[in-house]
């Protein structure tokens, strides 16, 4: 991978821990960021790996898409 991709999608990768509150909701502690991702990582190891992405997978798309509805909607901040 090229040094600009790369570093493209580490901005971009950044910007889905900021999308998800992980920033505010820690109070910027990266060991509890670091923590969160390395039990993701975990999981994706175990015998629970196929489950695990089917939810995430799910979930994240749901997250997309009320975000989507947001952007487009009224402008006021959705409440839920």
């Amino acid at each position: 991978m090229k040094r600009r991709e790369r570093t493209r999608q580490l901005i971009e990768l950044g910007g889905l821990i900021a999308k998800a509150g992980l920033i505010d909701l820690t109070d910027d502690d990266r060991a509890v960021i670091f923590a969160l991702l390395t039990e993701a990582a975990a999981r994706l190891r175990s015998d629970e790996r196929e489950d695990s992405l089917t939810l995430w997978r799910r979930r994240g798309k749901r997250a997309f898409a009320q975000d989507a509805e947001g952007l487009s909607g009224s402008g006021e901040a959705d409440s839920r």
